[in-house]
């Protein structure tokens, strides 16, 4: 197995193509639960260019209906991100002052349930997301309401 880098800027640009519109190439999950998680994905995809096609615990879009958990749903990107050890994109929860472009910010609960997954496009001064459901280009990390935030850096891609 190789590791190649993360391309920040492509997961970037496209996420800011793509904020407030929708690529075709993709199901629109907005009126079913909501597309920030997808639109995520969208955009970490176009930083890796690599899925994980590993049924149910990979990472990977193929049709609205072939599609892993982990696509869609916030907590499942967050274990796929995490647990990572295999082929695709992979990484680890940083500090908010270490946060990056191109990583995911997760907005949840005091208890603890994750439900939001915007994509960060600037870190300077303020942080600065794209996501969908409610969609969002360059908006202020601060102008949401949440009352926890776990930051997810991408440290990498593997391939074989």
């Amino acid at each position: 197995m190789q590791e190649i880098p993360y391309n920040r800027d492509a997961a970037v640009a496209y996420a800011r193509r793509w904020a407030l519109s929708r690529n075709p190439a993709y199901y629109d999950f907005e009126k079913i639960g909501g597309d920030c998680t997808n639109f995520a994905s969208q955009s970490i995809y176009a930083g890796a260019k690599i899925m994980n096609y590993k049924p149910t615990m990979g990472w990977y879009y193929r049709s609205s209906y072939d599609r892993a958990p982990a696509w869609t749903g916030v907590e499942y990107l967050y274990n796929f991100l995490i647990n990572n050890k295999s082929v695709g994109p992979y990484g680890h929860v940083v500090s908010q002052r270490e946060a990056m472009p191109g990583d995911i910010v997760q907005l949840g609960t005091a208890g603890g349930d994750f439900y939001h997954s915007p994509m960060i496009t600037a870190v300077s001064p303020i942080i600065l997301v794209a996501a969908h459901t409610y969609d969002a280009l360059d908006r202020p990390l601060s102008s949401y309401i949440y009352d926890v935030a776990r930051f997810i850096h991408i440290d990498g891609v593997r391939t074989w």
